[in-house]
């Protein structure tokens, strides 16, 4: 599937190191030990016949990759292969969650107000600000680690960026990134502040990177099957393409 090459290989290019594992690679980001997102293991193909023989060599891999972190976070890209060995990875105490491709094929949005391009310097305490919040009690280092790994981002595709729009309080009230390589764009990370939402700033965020990637063979992005934003999506025209798997144990 092309959305999933374009998200391994995004993954491959912004992590300083990469080791293999059963049925796919780690990647890691010592800079940031915190980051699940930057310190996982990621595959998609079976390791063995076996969904519990699969999951044994998955979870020794785990331990021997990421033994210096705190969390485990194996990511099964095969639907298939996911729902096998959700049982097993259960067993071992991982928490599972289900993602969903989507894939725009709805109307280009016909000249909607662009979204302002964040740079750097004012985008990293948008985020400190807002990971403070979610996370009120994290020490000040882990908000600044999953603050600043923005940064490793701008090397996982030929045109990386963010945007955001403001309030009419000056303040960045949704924000998210737009990479796009080869043809392929993915809209990442929206987020919008609580007090901002249910205002319409994310629609307008969204409708403006949709005609910014206008161009692209393929538009897509990445939603929790289990929350209420898929549907948000699929209002805006996105449509399911396939099913990942996400296993994590803190």
């Amino acid at each position: 599937m092309r959305a999933l090459d374009f998200l391994h290989a995004f993954a491959r290019r912004r992590a300083p190191r990469e080791v293999p594992v059963p049925g796919g690679f780690a990647v890691l980001d010592d800079r940031f030990p915190g980051s699940y997102d930057d310190n996982k293991l990621i595959v998609r193909t079976a390791p063995d016949d076996d969904p519990a023989a699969a999951v044994a060599r998955l979870l020794a891999a785990a331990d021997e990759a990421l033994g210096s972190h705190g969390h485990r976070l194996v990511c099964v890209d095969d639907d298939r292969l996911g729902t096998a060995y959700a049982p097993a990875f259960a067993a071992a105490g991982y928490e599972h969650e289900t993602n969903l491709l989507m894939a725009f094929r709805g109307p280009v949005p016909r000249d909607p107000a662009p979204a302002e391009r964040l740079e750097l310097p004012e985008l990293i305490p948008v985020l400190r600000r807002d990971w403070r919040r979610t996370l009120p009690q994290a020490p000040d280092a882990v908000i600044d680690g999953l603050a600043r790994r923005v940064e490793s981002r701008l090397r996982g595709a030929g045109s990386v960026g963010f945007h955001g729009v403001r309030a009419p309080d000056g303040e960045i009230a949704t924000r998210a990134d737009l990479y796009a390589h080869d043809g392929v764009a993915q809209i990442e990370s929206v987020f919008t502040g609580e007090p901002y939402r249910g205002k319409g700033y994310a629609r307008a965020l969204m409708t403006a990177l949709l005609a910014e990637s206008a161009g692209a063979e393929l538009i897509f992005l990445v939603a929790d099957a289990d929350d209420w934003p898929r549907h948000f999506y699929s209002r805006l025209g996105f449509e399911q393409l396939g099913r990942t798997h996400a296993f994590l144990r803190t």
